[in-house]
This record gives C-alpha cells, sequence and structure tokens, in this order.
C-alpha cells in the first residue's frame, strides 16, 4: 500500500476517535439565574435536573460571590454527612465527567468526599476523601485551584439512566483552616459553583454516517486499486 493510502486512513481513523471522544455538557450549575436561598432545588442554567443542599441543622443558604462569576450555592452550619446533590438523567450518554468549583471559609469543612447513585437511596464513594480548602472567591477572578474534576467513565451504571446522583459529603470534622474539631463553626461556610455533568454522545448518526461514507468511499477505490483517483 502507497504512503498516501497509509497516511489516508490513519486520518480517517483519527477523525473517527475524536468525532466519537468529543465530551458533550449534559447539564451546568452556574447558580446565575437560580440564585439560593433555600436548601432547593434549583434547576441548572444548561440542560435540565436538580440541585440540592442537606444539612442536619438549620442551615442558612445564599448566593455569594462565585469563582469568577457573580454567584455561587452557599450553606453554614455543617456537620458531617451534611452535602450539596445534583441530579441529572444521562440518558444518550456515557463517559460522565464532572467539574466543579468549591471553596470553604477557615472554620467550614475541609474534607468531602463525592458518592453517586442510580436510584437515590444507595450511594457508593468515587475515590477517597479530597480537601477543599479556605480560599476567598471573587466575581473578577476566577482560582483555577479550587476547580475539581472528576473522570466517572469507567462506571457503567451511570451510562445512559434517567436517574444519577451526585453528592458532595462533608466527611471529617476538619476545618478548610486545617484544624480537627469536635464541631464545625455555626458560621463556617461552603460553597460550590459551575457544577457540570458531561459526557460523550452513545449515538452521533449525522458525524458517523458522514465518516462511513468516507470510508465506503475509500474501501471501494482500495478494491479497485485506483489510488490516484482516490488520493487526489
Amino acid at each position: 500500500m502507497k504512503k498516501s493510502a497509509v497516511f489516508f486512513l490513519a486520518t480517517l481513523s483519527t477523525l473517527f476517535a475524536v468525532q466519537i471522544a468529543k465530551a458533550i455538557t449534559i447539564t451546568d450549575w452556574t447558580f446565575e439565574t437560580s440564585l439560593p436561598a433555600t436548601a432547593g432545588p434549583f434547576s441548572p442554567e444548561i440542560g435540565s435536573g436538580s440541585a440540592s443542599g442537606s444539612h442536619a441543622g438549620a442551615s442558612v443558604y445564599s448566593s455569594p460571590a462565585g469563582n469568577g462569576s457573580s454567584h455561587s450555592f452557599s450553606s453554614t452550619i455543617w456537620a458531617v454527612n451534611d452535602y450539596y446533590q445534583f441530579s441529572v438523567s444521562s440518558i444518550g450518554f456515557q463517559n460522565i465527567r464532572l467539574s466543579f468549583d468549591q471553596t470553604s471559609s477557615s472554620t467550614g469543612p475541609g474534607k468531602f468526599l463525592l458518592v453517586y447513585s442510580t436510584d437515590s437511596v444507595s450511594f457508593s464513594p468515587f475515590g477517597s476523601d479530597y480537601s477543599v480548602s479556605a480560599t476567598s472567591w471573587s466575581s473578577g477572578t476566577h482560582i483555577t485551584t479550587t476547580t475539581f474534576t472528576d473522570d466517572l467513565s469507567t462506571i457503567v451504571g451511570l451510562n445512559n439512566s434517567p436517574d444519577v446522583y451526585f453528592r458532595l459529603v462533608s466527611d471529617a470534622l476538619v476545618t478548610a483552616g486545617g484544624a480537627t474539631v469536635t464541631a464545625f463553626n455555626t458560621a463556617g461556610t461552603d460553597r460550590v459553583d459551575n457544577f457540570i455533568v458531561s459526557g460523550t454522545a452513545i449515538s452521533a448518526p449525522e458525524q458517523t454516517s458522514t465518516l462511513a461514507l468516507a470510508a465506503i468511499g475509500f474501501s471501494a477505490c482500495f478494491a479497485f486499486r485506483r489510488w490516484a483517483v482516490c488520493l487526489s
């Protein structure tokens, strides 16, 4: 086979892989229009689903400055096992990934655990505890060190599911300031912003059909050994 033909096949394969692997935002909570003042639920600014907070105590919810934006989802009076929850449908999608921004005040919770479920009853942990820093957010500056990303593509149960739930759960009596405590300061806060659920489409007929036609055409040229016509 000529080098030009090999190059053509390699390019075709690369294009096909890129099309299949392209991530699509399923939902995105920026809290710019929902402006939380209660436990929720709140609809995302992009896509559909719901976000809410759950506290054992009488938490105060608000929407102060986010990470480079005007608003976020904030709450006070934390205890271990309190959480933020985000629910979404992943119908038509696979290779689920998350991205979100999170910060606490120095007396707010410093250790969280990401858990997931498809029935809102039985939750499984993804990875281990992660640390949330005491970093001040402002509407004019995006701080990349407070952004977390999680690749859940190996969790096949999250693919093409009508109901997927994610929780960011306070998991230890450690403050964002690094202190081990017996109880969090009631004024301690935690904020979350830009919670994005993304995935790749399970089927993309328009994209794959175009590539399929190209592959068929090249195969026909290969069968008749008409390289000059195929590659001209």
